[in-house]
């Protein structure tokens, strides 16, 4: 046994979360874990008579542009899985809130970075560097690279270990 019956996916609609929800659906088939897909809506910045967040429009309070992309990825990981993924939508600063969340009891939570360098990442550091840093669970860091090495793991799901 593993001890990892409850996984969790942190997401942010990039490619690099791409690749983390890829491997998050795929050790969730492979360990019979239940899944959860975490989205963290960032603080909302005045753009005129709009608010605006990462880049679209939305409600500050129902965030229904983003939860119908939260749901998408669910639908897509419940084919794959064949049953039930949870989805929790946030709002807050992201590592921070992520961290908080992986107190809930979750016993391993998967991210995705960009790996970022030079002075961007000595000033603000990653959000999966903060999450590692303060998580209560391990954290798997998938980095998108390593995604496209090794190709999509989505499109067939794979059988549980022989018992």
């Amino acid at each position: 046994m593993s001890g990892f019956a409850d996984i969790s996916c942190a997401i942010d609609f990039s490619d690099h979360s791409r690749a983390a929800f890829d491997r998050a659906v795929e050790l969730a088939n492979r360990l019979d874990a239940e899944l959860t897909l975490l989205h963290v809506c960032p603080p909302a910045f005045p753009g005129g008579d709009v608010l605006f967040v990462q880049g679209e429009p939305a409600d500050p309070l129902t965030e229904g542009p983003l939860a119908a992309r939260l749901d998408a990825w669910r639908v897509e990981a419940e084919r794959a899985l064949g049953r039930p993924v949870r989805t929790v939508l946030l709002a807050g600063n992201p590592a921070r809130e992520i961290a908080r969340y992986s107190r809930r009891g979750t016993d391993l939570l998967v991210v995705g970075t960009r790996g970022p360098t030079g002075l961007g990442r000595l000033l603000l550091g990653s959000v999966a560097e903060r999450v590692v840093r303060d998580a209560a669970c391990p954290v798997l860091v998938v980095h998108r690279r390593d995604a496209e090495v090794e190709g999509p793991r989505t499109s067939v799901p794979m059988p549980p270990p022989p018992a």
